[in-house]
């Protein structure tokens, strides 16, 4: 028989006896899934040793062995470098890893004891763990397959706001002097296509969320193909559906209108059909300190991304056979990221005002019955809680070291546990700053409640 078709007939088994779990760890772009998978991977690599995993009963019990790192399925993707992460971690002084620039997997087996033992008291479980891992800028492309071109170029029309349009000004100059009738000229529709992501680029590196197309800023192999040489119109609400119609084919809308739909059906689909439909569970990392930070244009901004994000993905209940040939995501884990970057009476209202961004696609995905949960965690905890006193009052503080090295103590100030109004917005007076990671001291990475995370995500299937 040969190797690969072995290898899925394995999966195929183990996935019938609920033994295999494929996890994405999704969400926008610097919201942390580097450092979330480096920690989820090192936390079961030294679970029953120095891992600190109270909040997963597997692990608190005694009953959680470890994992190690097996062959993954797909040969043809890139292996998650956890390696090259933990290296970053270990420096002197220690850095961030790398953020992927691309698809990665990882697949772990898990080792466990059950709850209810045999007789002997000796046998063990493994469970297979398949780590999936994807550029936050491609998952912005899934919303662009509920629309057709005009109605995704109103779409991008509404994105009107001060700081964001002005990040665009290369780009309108140049495209409002092109007549949707006249004929395309290759050429030009490059130059102003590159005007678009330089303008989709800046957006990114000033802290906007809702971008796309998302393949612009992460191309890949894609670079200086027509496919991605194609943008919005602006005014297409000046004409009607049948004028639009009776544009001649090699008229610059009908191409700008031809390069969407293969972008959609040649780019998009496939990326969703051959990964994101094979989930199982799900965990969306959401960066709210940075939207705080950064102000409420791009505050909003993220909003209105995680909403129409959330309405891409497949959820709803597992059975066998849907198990087995049909997989959907059946529990959803929401993650406010970074929580080490605030002082830890603030985490609760950190998830209260994740819960607030996220209320209609959470009271959706309750309705559906899909089990849904809003946390807060550090991945790999880069400051420690202290407190200070002043005239006599004790203040809850952070101590850590900034990303050029300087030493802090500080109050980074309160999280609002509901939606910032204009009233908010004009008082603020919060500053979370970026922290570099701790020394490792050996063992287990630190962090807040990522093993709270991995009780929601796979702690059912250690029992």
């Amino acid at each position: 028989m040969r190797q690969p078709l072995a290898r899925e007939l394995h999966d195929l088994l183990e996935r019938g006896r609920d033994r295999q779990l494929r996890l994405a760890v999704t969400g926008l772009s610097r919201s942390g899934k580097t450092a979330f998978l480096t920690s989820l991977v090192n936390q079961l690599r030294h679970a029953g040793l120095e891992a600190r995993l109270d909040l997963l009963p597997a692990a608190r019990e005694g009953r959680l062995l470890g994992a190690r790192r097996v062959n993954q399925q797909d040969l043809g993707v890139p292996r998650f470098p956890y390696d090259q992460a933990m290296a970053a971690l270990e420096e002197t002084p220690p850095r961030w890893p790398a953020p992927t620039r691309g698809i990665s997997e990882l697949r772990l087996a898990i080792r466990y004891r059950p709850s209810r033992r045999g007789l002997m008291g000796s046998d063990t479980r493994q469970l297979t763990l398949d780590l999936f891992d994807y550029p936050g800028e491609w998952l912005l492309d899934l919303p662009l397959l509920a629309h057709d071109y005009p109605g995704w170029c109103q779409a991008q029309q509404a994105l009107t706001g001060t700081e964001r349009r002005s990040l665009f000004a290369d780009w309108h100059a140049a495209v409002e002097a092109l007549d949707p009738a006249a004929e395309a000229d290759e050429a030009q529709l490059a130059a102003i296509a590159e005007r678009y992501a330089g303008g989709l680029r800046a957006a990114r590196e000033a802290g906007f969320a809702d971008l796309q197309p998302g393949r612009f800023l992460l191309p890949g192999e894609l670079a200086g193909a027509p496919v991605l040489q194609f943008f919005p119109l602006p005014g297409l609400s000046r004409l009607d559906p049948a004028e639009r119609e009776r544009l001649p084919p090699e008229s610059n809308y009908a191409t700008l209108a031809r390069r969407f739909q293969y972008y959609q059906q040649h780019i998009v689909k496939p990326f969703y059909r051959e990964h994101f439909r094979r989930f199982d569970r799900q965990i969306v990392l959401v960066d709210l300190l940075g939207a705080l930070n950064a102000g409420p244009e791009r505050f909003q901004d993220l909003s209105r991304a995680l909403a129409t994000l959330m309405q891409s993905f497949d959820y709803g209940q597992r059975s066998l056979l849907s198990r087995l040939f049909a997989p959907r995501i059946d529990r959803l884990a929401i993650a406010a990221t970074k929580a080490d970057h605030v002082t830890p009476e603030q985490h609760g209202r950190l998830v209260g005002l994740l819960e607030a961004l996220l209320a209609d696609p959470l009271k959706d995905l309750r309705f559906a019955n899909v089990p849904v949960r809003a946390l807060s965690l550090a991945s790999i905890r880069a400051s420690e809680a202290r407190e200070v006193e002043h005239r006599g009052q004790r203040t809850p503080a952070l101590r850590g070291t900034s990303l050029a090295g300087e030493s802090l103590l500080l109050f980074p100030g309160e999280v609002p546990d509901r939606l910032p109004d204009a009233d908010f917005w004009a008082r603020q007076g919060f500053d979370f700053p970026a922290f570099r990671p701790l020394p490792l001291e050996g063992g287990a990475l630190p962090h807040i409640r990522l093993d709270a995370a991995l009780d929601w995500l796979i702690g059912d299937k250690l029992i």
